[in-house]
């Protein structure tokens, strides 16, 4: 039982670190009023890249051996801890999907950068990828992600505006 508590206070502080973890990837993100669509893709592929890392790190063969012993000493810390495996898998897929989808616009980023304020061109395809994702995508199609995407795709091309009458 010794051994057992000992454990069951490192999965306590695991999950209390995965937790943290969980809010800090929920909190509202604050971003330069100018900001462009890349920085939605960076976003998404930085938080993929991090709930990779923890999920290797969940399944790794110490925290594997750990949850085993526990499990067979029926500890009552395994309901939370099951919980927050799903909750972090939950994310990653989240992250993964989000970055596949919008690996579909990145070809659409360059142009939408450096063209000419008639960029006219681009933008019917820009918008067919868009509702694609909207319509395809089991996690990216919220409001609010919509919403984001839109004000990037808005931002890019007040800059790239700016950027042509400054320099004309």
């Amino acid at each position: 039982t010794e051994v057992t508590e000992k454990l069951e206070e490192v999965v306590m502080i695991w999950s209390k670190q995965i937790r943290q973890v969980l809010v800090e990837s929920e909190q509202i993100r604050r971003e330069a009023d100018d900001v462009g669509p890349s920085a939605e893709l960076e976003h998404w592929k930085s938080r993929m890249s991090s709930f990779n890392s923890l999920l290797d790190e969940i399944k790794s063969s110490r925290v594997k051996k750990i949850i085993s012993i526990l499990q067979a000493a029926r500890s009552k810390t395994l309901q939370q801890w099951k919980e927050l495996d799903g909750s972090i898998t939950i994310a990653a897929n989240e992250a993964k999907d989000n970055v596949r989808y919008l690996y579909t616009l990145d070809k659409f980023f360059g142009p939408l950068a450096n063209a000419s304020p008639v960029m006219m061109e681009h933008i019917p395809s820009l918008m067919n990828t868009v509702c694609m994702i909207y319509c395809t995508s089991p996690y990216y199609n919220t409001s609010e992600h919509m919403t984001s995407l839109f004000l990037k795709i808005t931002n890019q091309m007040i800059n790239t505006c700016k950027t042509y009458l400054c320099e004309g």
